[in-house]
């Protein structure tokens, strides 16, 4: 067995599972997966004693925090309504053009109808 195919199966050993005895004796005899078996096992202790570590707050803390989340909210308002109001003032001036443009077709169209009989004889 090589140390790739062994490494992949080290976290099932150190939570108890059962393997293969290829596996084991490839630990037992492989010096880098002896080692990596033992970071796994010194991870796991240190987690284990972090479950019951409790780390009490500085006072204030929450208020900091709370702060800290409604200036970020009110930032982003501030971002979203100008980027609506210029979408806005876009839109109006799309629309005012699209307007004056329309408008001119109809004059148009109706100045055509027109001269043709006010030239009559």
């Amino acid at each position: 067995m090589r140390c790739e195919e062994a490494t992949s199966l080290l976290p099932g050993l150190v939570d108890g599972e059962t393997t293969s005895l290829d596996v084991q004796r490839h630990v037992d005899s492989c010096l880098r997966c002896q080692a990596e078996l033992a970071r796994y096992r010194r991870l796991l202790r240190t987690l284990a004693a972090l479950r019951t570590r409790y780390i009490e707050p500085t006072p204030g803390l929450l208020g900091e925090t709370l702060a800290a989340i409604t200036d970020a909210a009110e930032h982003g308002a501030r971002r979203t309504l100008v980027s609506g109001r210029r979408l806005a003032f876009a839109g109006a001036i799309g629309g005012g053009a699209l307007a004056a443009g329309a408008t001119a077709a109809v004059l148009i169209a109706r100045s055509r109808r027109r001269s043709p009989v006010g030239r009559a004889v």
